[in-house]
C-alpha cells in the first residue's frame, strides 16, 4: 500500500466524537446501566461506576483511534516504547474526566439521578498494576507523553492481583490478595488479534546456513500465550491518546483433555495454571527458587511479548531502518533482558549477523536507573538462566565476550577491571548482572536525580562511565500536575486558575507567577481556608480508617512511602518518642500540638521492614492511649496506602518527611506531589530534596543530616554508642525503648532493631543524624508559631514546584534520548 492510499484509508476510518451534554450524558449513562449492565439505579454502587466509566470510555474512543490512525498512516515517524514492571495507575475515572474537560456536564448529568460524582468516583478499585514510587512514576510519565502528543506506547503486564491489601492485625502487616480485576476493568479493550507466543525451557540447536552463518535454534519449549489489553492514556485537552498495552499469561491449550477425561484433573489443568501463574501477582515472593523463577518468567513475558509486538507493527519495512524509527525505555533494570531479546529476534528470526543485530540493539535501547542500592540491582543465577532461556543466555555470554574484549583493548592487562565489569559475575555462584547487560547495550544511562546520576558515576557505575562518559546524563524525576495537583487539590486547582489564569495544568511553571501575591491578604487568606479544607478532608479519612480524631489547628507531620530501612521511618519513631518523653518530663516550651501519619507497605519477604510497622504501631497505641498526652501528640500508621490515599494525603501536609540517610534515595516523587501542594519538606541532603531545597531556597525547607561524602567517610569508624553517650535526649529515647515501654507484653520483639541501630555496621545511621533531626524539628515548631512566615513557606513551594513536573522530564528525554516529533 502506498503512504497516500494508507493516509486516504486511516482518515475513512476515523470516527467522530460523540456528544458530550449533559443530556446526552444521562441517557447514555441510562443505556449503560439498562442494557450493558443489566442493573437498575439503587444496585451496587460499582455498578453506577463502571455504566459511567463506559460512557466516558466511548468519549475517549474517537481520541484513541484517530491517535493510532495517525500513527499508522506515517510510516516516517519514529515512535517511542515504555517498558516497565510497574504502572501504579491508581484510579482512572476523575484523570480522564479532568483531561477530557468532561467533569461539568458529568456532574450536571449525574444530578439528574441524584448522585454526586465524587461517590461514584470512589467505588473505582486502585488499579493493581505498581507499588511504589516506580510504578507512579511511569503512569505519570505515560501521562505527560500523551499530554505531549508525543507517539509513545506503555507496556506492562495485566497482574490479576496487585502488591496486597494491606490491614493491621495487633500492629502486624497482614497481607490480602488484591483482586483488584474482581469486578472487571471498564477501561481495557483486550486484543487477541496481537496475541505473541513467548518461550521458556527447551534447549538450543547450533546450524550453518545456506550463507556459511553460524545459526542458532531454540527447540523443545514450553509456550506461553501473551495477550494484550490496551488501556488508554489521555493527554490533556489535547484529543491525543496514548495506548498502555499490558500482557496477560495463558496457556497454548486451555487443558489436558484426555488426562482430564482420565480422571487425572489436577494433571490436565497444571500447564494453564503455570502459564496463568506468570501474571497473577504482582511482586511475587522471591525469597525462594520458586518465586525467583516466577520473578524471571514476568520480566521475560514482558519483554519478549513487547518486542515481538512492535515488529509486528513494523510490518517487514527494511531493518536497517529499525533503530532510527523505534527507541526502547527501560525503567530501571527489570526489563533489561529487552536487549538479549532484541538481539535473539534480529539474530534468529531476522537472520542478520552478529554486527547488524548488535548495532540496532545499542542504537535504540536507553537505560534509566533507579536505585544506588547495590542489593537491588537485579542478578539471575545463570543455572536458573540456563533451565529457562538457555537462547538467550547464549546471548548474553557472547555480548559478554564482546564487551570484555573491548575492556582488554582499552585497559590493557587490568584484570580487576575486567572482572568488575564482566556481565557474568564469577566467583561462588555465578550471576548475570542485568544492570550491566543494560548499561552495555544500551546508548543512553541516565539517573533520575542531580545527586544520584553523579553517585552512579562515581561509585556503582564508575568503569563504564570512564569507558563511555557520553552515554551518562541524567533526567530528574517529576509528577504529573494534572494528577497530583488538579485532580488530588482542587481546591487549590480553583485557587491558582482564579489567581494565575488558566493553562497551568500543562504549563506548570506558570506557578511562578504566586511569587507575586504571596504578600496579598485576600490570597493568603483563601490560601489558608484551602489548606484547612483539605486538612479535614484528611482528618476524616484518618479517623474512617483508624478511629483517631486529628484536630486541623495541629500540625500535621507525615511520611508516607514504602517501609525500607533506608528510608528511616525508624528516625521518626525515635522523634515521636522524643515528644513523647518531653511531654512527660514536662519540659514543653514552644510545644506544638501535632499530628503524626505513617504509611506504606512492607515486601513479604522483608522481615525488619515489618518489624517497623510493628513498632510504629505499637509506639501509636501507647501515646494515643496515654491522657497526659492527650491531644498534643497522635500517631496513626494509616493501612494500606495506595495513591487513592495519597491524592487525599499530599493535599493536607504540613510538614514532609523526606529523611532517607544520604546517598540511598535515587529521587523520590512523594517529596514533590507534597511540594506541589504546599506542603514544607523536612529532609536530608538526599536524592530530589537537594533541588528542592535549591528551587524553593533553603530558608523554606527543614534541611538537616550527613551529606553522602560524609556518610561514606562516617561508615569507616561509625560509633553508635558514642550518640548515645553525648546526646541526653537519644539516651532517654532509647532507655525507654530498651525498657519495653512500648511492648510489655510482648518482651524482646523489638531487641533486633534496637541491635540494629546500636551496631557500627549500621548502613542507615540512623543515629547519627539523630540531633540534628530533633533540631530541624525545632525549627519546624518555631516556624509553625508564625502561621504568617509558615503560610508564607507553603505558598512558595507551590510557586517553586514547576520544575518537578513530568512534562518538563519527557522533554528533557525526548530532547537529549528519543528525538521524537510530537504528533500534529
Amino acid at each position: 500500500m502506498t503512504e497516500l492510499a494508507a493516509k486516504q484509508l486511516c482518515q475513512m476510518q476515523q470516527i467522530d466524537q460523540l456528544p458530550s451534554s449533559a443530556e446526552d450524558i444521562a441517557r447514555d449513562y441510562r443505556r449503560y446501566l439498562d442494557y450493558h449492565l443489566g442493573r437498575f439505579l439503587g444496585c451496587d454502587p460499582v455498578y453506577l461506576y463502571q455504566s459511567l466509566a463506559y460512557l466516558v470510555r466511548d468519549r475517549l474512543m474517537s481520541d484513541w483511534r484517530n491517535t493510532w490512525l495517525k500513527l499508522r498512516s506515517e510510516d516516517g515517524i519514529r515512535r517511542g516504547y515504555y517498558l516497565s514492571m510497574e504502572y501504579l495507575i491508581g484510579r482512572s475515572l476523575n484523570n480522564h474526566l479532568l483531561n477530557s474537560d468532561l467533569q461539568g456536564p458529568v456532574r450536571d448529568a449525574l444530578n439528574e439521578f441524584s448522585m454526586v460524582l465524587e461517590d461514584v468516583e470512589s467505588k473505582e478499585p486502585d488499579a493493581g498494576l505498581g507499588n511504589g514510587g516506580l510504578g507512579r512514576l511511569a503512569a505519570c510519565f505515560l501521562d505527560s507523553c500523551a499530554t505531549l502528543n508525543l507517539p509513545v506506547m506503555g507496556y506492562g503486564l495485566r497482574y490479576e492481583y496487585g502488591m496486597f491489601r494491606q490491614h493491621i492485625d495487633e500492629g502486624h502487616q497482614v497481607e490480602d490478595p488484591d483482586h483488584w480485576l474482581r469486578d472487571g476493568h471498564p477501561w481495557e479493550i483486550e486484543r487477541p488479534e496481537f496475541t505473541q507466543r513467548v518461550k521458556f525451557g527447551g534447549r538450543v540447536e547450533h546450524y550453518t546456513d545456506s550463507k556459511g552463518i553460524k545459526r542458532a535454534s531454540w527447540v523443545d519449549t514450553d509456550e506461553v500465550v501473551a495477550v494484550p489489553y490496551d488501556v488508554p492514556v489521555s493527554g490533556y485537552r489535547n484529543n491525543v491518546v496514548n495506548t498502555l498495552r499490558l500482557w496477560s499469561a495463558n496457556p497454548t491449550d486451555e487443558f489436558n483433555l484426555k488426562e482430564f477425561n482420565a480422571g487425572d484433573y489436577a494433571e490436565a489443568v497444571a500447564m494453564k495454571n503455570q502459564a496463568e501463574n506468570i501474571t497473577m501477582v504482582l511482586y511475587p515472593n522471591d525469597a525462594n527458587e520458586n518465586g525467583k523463577e516466577l520473578r524471571l518468567r514476568q520480566q521475560y513475558l514482558l519483554t519478549s511479548a513487547s518486542l515481538q509486538d512492535v515488529f509486528r507493527q513494523w510490518d517487514g519495512r527494511p531493518l536497517d531502518q529499525f533503530a532510527e524509527n523505534n527507541v526502547f525505555q527501560l525503567n530501571d533494570t527489570h526489563p533489561s533482558i529487552a536487549v538479549a531479546e532484541l538481539m535473539r529476534i534480529l539474530l534468529d528470526e531476522k537472520h542478520l549477523d552478529w554486527g547488524e543485530a548488535w548495532k540496532i540493539t545499542t542504537s535504540c535501547m536507553a537505560y534509566t536507573n533507579h536505585t544506588l542500592l547495590p542489593e537491588a540491582l537485579e542478578r539471575w543465577s545463570v543455572s536458573l538462566f540456563q533451565r529457562l532461556l538457555p537462547r538467550l543466555l547464549e546471548i548474553i555470554y557472547q555480548i559478554n565476550a564482546h564487551f570484555l574484549g573491548e575492556v582488554r583493548t582499552r585497559w590493557p592487562g587490568d584484570v580487576d577491571r575486567v572482572r568488575r565489569m564482566s556481565i557474568i559475575e564469577e566467583g561462588g555462584v555465578q550471576q548475570v548482572r542485568m544492570a550491566w547487560l543494560a548499561i552495555v547495550g544500551s546508548y543512553s544511562v541516565n539517573g533520575v536525580a542531580e545527586l544520584h546520576s553523579d553517585l552512579l558515576k562515581q561509585g556503582l557505575f564508575r568503569d563504564f562511565y570512564e569507558m563511555w562518559p557520553g552515554k551518562f546524563n541524567n533526567k530528574t524525576n517529576g509528577v504529573t500536575p494534572r494528577r497530583w495537583l488538579a485532580s488530588a487539590n482542587p481546591g487549590l486547582a480553583d485557587l491558582l486558575t482564579d489567581t494565575i489564569g488558566d493553562g497551568w495544568q500543562s504549563d506548570l511553571g506558570r506557578l511562578d507567577g504566586l511569587r507575586e501575591h504571596v504578600d496579598d491578604p485576600a490570597f493568603v487568606e483563601r490560601w489558608k481556608a484551602m489548606r484547612n479544607a483539605n486538612k479535614q478532608r484528611l482528618a476524616e479519612m484518618v479517623e474512617n480508617l483508624t478511629g483517631i480524631v486529628f484536630h486541623t489547628d495541629a500540625l500535621f507531620d507525615v511520611q508516607v512511602k514504602r517501609i525500607h530501612e533506608y528510608k528511616r521511618q525508624l528516625l521518626n519513631v525515635l522523634h515521636i518518642i522524643h515528644l513523647y518523653n518531653r511531654i512527660h518530663s514536662g519540659s514543653t516550651e514552644g510545644w506544638v500540638n501535632r499530628c503524626v501519619l505513617i504509611g506504606g507497605k512492607a515486601a513479604p519477604g522483608y522481615t525488619r521492614a515489618k518489624e517497623i510497622i510493628k513498632l510504629i504501631n505499637n509506639v501509636a497505641n501507647v501515646v494515643n492511649s496515654d491522657p497526659v498526652v492527650g491531644d498534643r501528640l497522635k500517631v496513626v500508621f494509616v493501612p494500606n496506602y495506595n495513591v487513592s490515599k495519597m491524592e487525599v494525603i499530599c493535599a493536607g501536609a504540613d510538614l514532609s518527611e523526606q529523611i532517607s540517610t544520604a546517598g540511598k534515595e535515587a529521587s523520590g516523587t512523594g517529596n514533590m506531589k507534597f511540594m506541589m501542594n504546599g506542603a514544607v519538606t523536612i529532609g536530608t541532603y538526599d536524592g530530589a530534596n537537594i533541588e528542592i531545597m535549591q528551587a524553593v531556597g533553603e530558608e523554606n525547607f527543614f534541611l538537616f543530616g550527613l551529606h553522602a561524602e560524609e556518610v561514606t567517610e562516617l561508615r569507616r569508624h561509625y560509633d553508635p554508642q558514642h550518640y548515645i553517650d553525648s546526646d541526653v535526649d537519644l539516651a532517654a529515647v532509647m532507655r525507654l525503648l530498651e525498657s519495653g515501654h512500648f511492648n510489655a507484653e510482648e518482651p524482646g520483639i523489638f531487641n533486633d532493631i534496637i541491635a540494629s541501630m546500636k551496631s557500627p555496621h549500621d548502613p542507615w545511621m540512623t543515629l547519627a543524624d539523630f540531633h540534628r533531626y530533633i533540631e530541624a524539628q525545632r525549627r519546624a515548631e518555631e516556624t509553625w508559631h508564625d502561621q504568617a512566615a509558615w503560610t508564607r513557606m507553603s505558598i512558595l513551594n507551590t510557586a517553586a514546584s514547576g520544575v518537578f513536573s513530568t512534562d518538563r522530564t519527557i522533554g528533557q528525554y525526548n530532547d537529549d534520548i528519543w528525538h521524537l516529533e510530537p504528533m500534529a
